[in-house]
């Protein structure tokens, strides 16, 4: 074996090498629990779901631009890269010169790669503003969409409530009580953007639990929780958390049990709210009896697990899963509010913190000086939608849309540019996506492997694994600063999405605004030397490019544990006032308020969804993040395929709800609903409410048609079935994670699965 070469991924920092044709990965040293994730390189770079050469949709070549039903079903042709580029700039050309640059969608979800310059949605960006003139763009993420607007209007910036606050060091030593709603699933904090050199989440959990703090897991599902917290278990309706907070703090306002001081002093608006939940101005006082008939939690012990909050330190944590739902806004607003009602807001290891555990990022101590990023450039223009409306934005152009006290049009798109990410896997109701993706003039993918994506693509650009580029890993909340050393040549003729920029904007004739003059190994430098000056600046010496490049990897210091604004804000909330309308945290919200919207009132509120089971479709699918991948990412890979049964996704289904319908664990079953089906393996699992199932995304796309005409996915993906709405009119967040759904044996000829075989190619005619 020859000497290991650093990497870094997002699921950790890891050295590797070829040992008799086989990678051998080892993660880092100081890791107390490695990511299985790093597994799914082990095959991934030969597989034949790789995208070999440049490829043209037959029917785009030959009838040119325009919408066609044939996406997604069509056959490809190679071509030459100097071709394909040559007619995907003129294609540009054209568009521009006739709808504008504002008809140009750049798409990308910003996870390929945890290279800070081989970062595709940096790439696409930078490339769309400095050469073509700007793009429609989307804002924040399907993760955390409705979290991102809403926590601004109460507390602040998503990124200071999730990485600048409670830490695990300080669960480890000062809290007593977690109330977990959505759990903290370690199978989540797997992940870090740029890359993750220690897994601390377990460790600091059985820590926690070993000198006696409790973890209450508030989900439907009990594996939410690790087995070293020792979880307590409450298991509400999905979708209903917002009614059991309400419920805990009616209890310590209605005893007197909760802190007048902190809320005086620290909070703004709370007239109105404590008037909705006494029921003055509805008549229906929030209790837990009234929570009962709602949640399925009985009265008595909600009210025992609010007195026994009472003079503890505790965290209240609200999972990204909550927001991804209707009404989403509504849990992460009343989590800050249970916190504030505790008095807990800013004190170590206590109070509230969003979305701790969803990723590896948050509960840590920040870096010093963070790493150098890619210039993105300006955009010129201004349209934009939130992220999960893409498909709205397809089919309604020119209509209007309500998003954070605003009213705006969709843009009428003709051209979509994709480079990084999967629509096919995150966006909801496919077969709506599909439809919409279908109306475009022409559709652009760079991708690294034939994804349903790709397939339904115009002009496919085969472009780099990261393992086959050299690049930088680095993230504000990890010590470690990763060489990201090539491991292998890239496949077939597959280019990095800068070189292929880079030869489109030369015959766009932009390549010096783009490229600076730079190659990419230059420009690898060029972001060390620019991360070496902060780091300077903070009295920091880190080595010259070369001996950085030798050594593989560093360590650099990180700050004191100081819990961000928060902590500031509780310490002197003159000083350090809240970046809220009242420099308070909003309990109330007289700006949200002012917007008018039902689905979002001025206060934390329990608004009923509408997916909800009923008769025809009576379970609730879950459909949360995998074990196995992030996002849809490598599903092909040793250890994601691991994790399948009969080749297909598994979902988790209760023995009694198996049983009433004559389903043995291992079978194939069908799960459907009004808009659409998909098969999977079905394993029986009692630790979950008898009225939920299991299927986690991220199963690559794999469709035939069913007797109704509509796409029915074969592999095990859920978004087939999921609703496409928004979460509300203020933030138009991604609601994926639950729906309504019926399950049965599957007893037709099962078909095979096909998601990671190429397309048919034809020659040119």
């Amino acid at each position: 074996m020859t000497a290991m070469k650093s990497h870094s991924a997002h699921w950790g920092v890891f050295t590797a090498d070829w040992q008799q044709d086989q990678l051998v990965i080892q993660p880092h040293p100081n890791d107390r629990d490695p990511s299985p994730i790093l597994q799914n390189f082990t095959d991934a770079l030969r597989h034949r779901a790789r995208i070999a050469a440049p490829m043209v949709r037959k029917g785009w070549l030959e009838r040119g631009p325009g919408a066609d039903r044939m996406r997604g079903r069509d056959q490809f042709v190679q071509l030459p890269w100097d071709e394909v580029l040559d007619l995907l700039a003129e294609e540009l050309r054209r568009v521009k010169e006739l709808h504008g640059v504002e008809s140009v969608f750049g798409g990308s979800y910003g996870w390929s790669s945890a290279g800070r310059f081989h970062h595709a949605q940096s790439q696409v960006h930078r490339f769309l503003n400095n050469v073509l003139g700007g793009y429609v763009r989307s804002r924040h993420s399907y993760s955390a969409g409705a979290a991102e607007v809403i926590l601004p209007h109460v507390l602040g910036p998503l990124e200071q409530i999730a990485r600048r606050n409670v830490t695990w060091e300080q669960i480890a030593v000062h809290t007593d009580i977690v109330l977990a709603f959505g759990g903290m699933a370690l199978k989540n904090s797997q992940t870090a953007s740029g890359g993750i050199s220690n897994h601390v989440e377990r460790d600091s959990m059985r820590t926690a639990a070993a000198r006696g703090c409790r973890f209450v897991c508030i989900s439907p599902i009990y594996s939410d929780l690790p087995a070293e917290s020792k979880p307590e278990w409450l298991a509400p309706v999905p979708g209903t958390d917002t009614a059991l907070m309400l419920a805990l703090v009616h209890v310590l306002v209605s005893e007197g049990l909760h802190d007048r001081s902190f809320i005086d002093r620290y909070c703004d608006g709370w007239p109105a709210f404590e008037d909705y939940l006494l029921g003055r101005n509805d008549n229906v006082p929030k209790t837990p009896a009234w929570a009962e008939r709602i949640c399925e939690i009985p009265a008595e012990q909600i009210a025992t697990l609010a007195r026994s909050l009472v003079g503890k330190r505790v965290l209240v944590g609200v999972s990204h899963s909550l927001q991804r739902a209707e009404h989403g806004e509504q849990p992460v607003w009343m989590g800050a509010v249970l916190a504030a009602v505790l008095g807990q807001i800013g004190l170590p290891g206590g109070g509230y913190n969003y979305a701790l555990g969803t990723l590896a990022h948050y509960g840590r101590r920040n870096n010093l000086a963070g790493p150098a990023a890619l210039s993105q450039g300006v955009n010129s223009i201004q349209n934009f939608i939130p992220v999960a409306r893409i498909t709205d934005m397809l089919l309604k152009p020119g209509e209007p849309f309500d998003y954070d006290g605003q009213q705006y049009n969709y843009p009428h798109i003709r051209l979509a540019y994709w480079a990084g990410g999967n629509p096919f896997h995150h966006q909801q109701d496919l077969n709506r996506l599909a439809e919409g993706i279908r109306r475009l003039e022409t559709f652009v993918v760079h991708e690294s492997a034939w994804t349903a994506t790709t397939r339904f693509a115009d002009i496919v650009l085969p472009a780099t694994l990261t393992l086959e580029r050299e690049d930088l890993g680095s993230t504000a909340t990890d010590p470690t600063l990763a060489a990201m050393h090539r491991l292998a040549e890239p496949y077939g003729q597959a280019r990095d999405d800068y070189s292929i920029f880079c030869e489109l904007a030369r015959c766009l004739g932009g390549l010096d605004a783009f490229s600076e003059g730079r190659n990419a190994h230059e420009w690898v430098e060029h972001l060390y030397a620019r991360t070496r000056l902060a780091w300077k600046d903070k009295g920091v010496a880190l080595p010259e490019f070369e001996e950085f490049w030798r050594v593989g990897q560093l360590t650099v210091p990180q700050g004191e544990d100081d819990g961000g604004i928060l902590r500031a804000f509780r310490d002197d909330p003159i000083a350090h006032p809240l970046p809220t309308p009242s420099g308070r945290i909003q309990i109330s919200s007289p700006r949200v308020d002012s917007f008018g919207y039902d689905d979002c009132p001025g206060h934390p509120s329990y608004l009923t969804p509408v997916d909800v089971p009923n008769a025809e479709y009576p379970l609730w699918l879950v459909a949360n993040q995998p074990e196995g991948r992030l996002h849809s990412q490598l599903d092909f890979g040793a250890y994601s395929q691991s994790l399948k049964l009969h080749g297909r996704e598994i979902c988790r289904l209760h023995p009694d709800a198996a049983a009433a319908r004559g389903i043995a664990d291992g079978e194939i079953v069908r799960i459907f609903n009004a808009r659409g089906a998909c098969l999977a393996a079905v394993r029986l699992d009692a630790a979950m409410r008898v009225d939920v199932m299991r299927l986690p995304t991220g199963a690559w796309f794999d469709p035939v048609e069913d007797e109704q005409g509509r796409m029915m996915c074969v592999h095990g993906n859920p978004n087939v079935l999921t609703r496409d709405v928004g979460t509300s009119s203020l933030a138009q967040g991604s609601t994926g994670q639950l729906t309504a759904v019926q399950v049965e044996r599957f007893a037709g000829t099962l078909p095979a699965i096909t998601a990671y075989d190429p397309p048919r190619t034809v020659s040119r005619t």
